[in-house]
């Protein structure tokens, strides 16, 4: 008994120090990259202890929670735009931004050859409706509507576009079949290869840079910024460009 004692004593006495050190970091995802993300903070846990808090929305929706006070500490925007301003206005930590990933941009149909690999289906206009993201608030939107607007078809298709939140919002409403077709995100169908799509070439809107940075509530927090630091190793990359984004 005496010795299961002092076994159990000397294993707590080794793992304490870990236990202590071990914390959580809160972290905004732009919703084009919560698969990636899951994968990631998970690998991160497993290498760390810390645990990355991981919560999805769109990234305007995200800086507007970060300007009011949300605690988050870091931020991974689906632009660069956002981040910068948060540098800007002096709700991050100057410095600390970096790109994590370029997306891609592809229209999407879980219909077989309802999208063929040019876009022309865009021109034809034979469906009902169209899903993409809010421009305002989601960079994959903002590509969306520049890509229709280089094709010349934006005016004649905006009374069939169905427009959520985030650009998970746009993939739910194809996937739903409330949309026969939609504008997502590559890394949402990257494994997918029952329907049909366009990747969208990059020279038909501006680059998906996505930034990330540490926000000033993590300024002194070990663990975000060991967090970011681990998104910039090799086994993240590894990761992201797995997902079918392109890793700096």
């Amino acid at each position: 008994m005496r010795r299961s004692s002092l076994a159990f004593l000397l294993v707590l006495a080794i793992l304490a120090p870990a236990l202590a050190r071990a914390a959580e970091v809160k972290v905004a995802v732009a919703a084009n990259f919560t698969e990636p993300a899951k994968e990631i903070a998970a690998r991160f846990k497993a290498r760390t202890g810390d645990e990355a808090v991981l919560s999805f929305g769109s990234s305007g929706q995200f800086y507007a929670q970060i300007a009011n006070g949300a605690p988050f500490e870091v931020f991974l925007s689906a632009d660069a735009e956002r981040p910068q301003k948060a540098e800007a206005e002096g709700l991050a930590v100057a410095g600390s931004r970096f790109t994590y990933a370029r997306g891609r941009l592809a229209l999407w149909s879980p219909t077989p050859r309802r999208v063929d690999a040019g876009g022309r289906v865009l021109a034809s206009g034979r469906f009902d409706k169209l899903a993409i993201a809010d421009p305002k608030l989601a960079p994959y939107g903002a590509a969306a509507v520049e890509t229709l607007r280089g094709l010349g078809v934006y005016d004649r298709l905006k009374p069939k576009l169905v427009t959520g939140t985030s650009v998970t919002q746009a993939y739910q409403f194809v996937q739903s079949g409330a949309a026969e077709l939609g504008f997502v995100a590559l890394s949402q169908i990257v494994d997918d290869r029952s329907g049909s799509r366009w990747i969208v070439p990059e020279t038909r809107h501006a680059p998906i840079d996505q930034q990330a940075v540490l926000l000033k509530p993590g300024a002194k927090d070990r663990a975000a910024r060991a967090f970011l630091d681990f998104l910039k190793g090799s086994e993240a990359r590894a990761i992201i460009r797995r997902y079918g984004y392109e890793a700096p």
